[in-house]
């Protein structure tokens, strides 16, 4: 487990704590002293989960803007306006085509469209709660699968094109490279004390794929199938949230990238990772900001448009 510093007197949100890698996300900082505000979907589950955990639920359905809406006022209501870190870590992978309330493609709609506009509607708590020794953070959580990500943000919901799980899955962990990047660049023209940092888990068990199997209506036979290659190839959740705990409280710069460590980036403690060439392209980021911001209807903050 990372070693946490003390967190006491600090407001985390923590989004996809019902599965996964949320509850014990959620759990290691409320052990270190932090608030923990743990959003999902599902009351009864979410519930479940905050009491294990030490959090206070929030409901948050990523892939309805409404929600998201909801959401963001009860949470800067609940902290008095006031939020230390955001990490966007809910998530949904590979299933067959889908489509949020809001009608986009559900892996697009879930993984970046949800937190991007969850991140923007926080921002002023955010903000509030930063100083320059102590900035806020927001984390984006990506995936290895980035690297294989094609991003047109012309069709970003897969409608002029033939759909691919695979393809879709890759070009939304790109997309959370991206506005990470560009939110990095936007906060520092800003002067605003609020730090964007990314992070990914490697190979770490967990039930994203399994969720996805089931949301799909495939057999039990392939859900049992991926549950034991899970266990077989990854490293334990307990050792996969290192990056995202290091980028929520640890000692990090705006814009840094975090991971495993060992080869391949698959398993170890936190440390730099690397990302693709088309997540470091400025151009396409930017383009997936403006389109961003067209599509959920909210505007962005920081607002600042200069490319300088």
């Amino acid at each position: 487990m990372y070693p946490l510093p003390d967190l006491t007197g600090r407001t985390v949100l923590v989004t996809g704590t019902t599965s996964g890698l949320g509850p014990a996300l959620s759990a290691a900082l409320a052990g270190a002293g932090a608030r923990v505000l743990m959003a999902a979907r599902d009351t009864t589950r979410g519930q479940l989960a905050a009491e294990r955990a030490g959090g206070e639920l929030v409901l948050l359905d990523l892939a309805d803007l409404a929600s998201v809406r909801s959401a963001a006022v009860e949470i800067r209501e609940r902290t008095g306006d006031r939020l230390d870190v955001l990490v966007n870590n809910a998530g949904v992978a590979m299933g067959p085509r889908a489509e949020t309330a809001d009608g986009f493609e559900l892996q697009i709609g879930t993984n970046h469209l949800g937190p991007a506009a969850l991140t923007w509607l926080l921002m002023p708590a955010l903000r509030a709660a930063g100083d320059p020794e102590q900035p806020s953070r927001v984390v984006l959580t990506s995936s290895l699968g980035h690297r294989t990500g094609r991003l047109d943000v012309d069709d970003l919901h897969w409608r002029a094109r033939r759909y691919s799980p695979n393809a879709a899955y890759g070009a939304s962990k790109l997309a959370n490279l991206l506005f990470a990047a560009e939110l990095d660049r936007r906060l520092r023209l800003a002067g605003d004390p609020v730090l964007s940092v990314s992070a990914h888990p490697g190979m770490t068990e967990s039930s994203l794929m399994q969720n996805s199997f089931r949301r799909g209506g495939r057999s039990t036979r392939w859900d049992r199938a991926f549950g034991i290659l899970d266990r077989m190839i990854t490293q334990p959740v307990s050792d996969g949230i290192g990056p995202q705990l290091a980028a929520a409280a640890g000692p990090v710069h705006g814009g840094d990238h975090l991971g495993p460590s060992g080869p391949g980036e698959l398993h170890g403690p936190p440390g730099p990772a690397r990302r693709s060439a088309a997540a470091q392209d400025p151009v396409l980021a930017g383009r997936l900001w403006d389109v961003t911001a067209a599509a959920t209807g909210i505007t962005p903050d920081p607002g600042r448009t200069v490319w300088a």
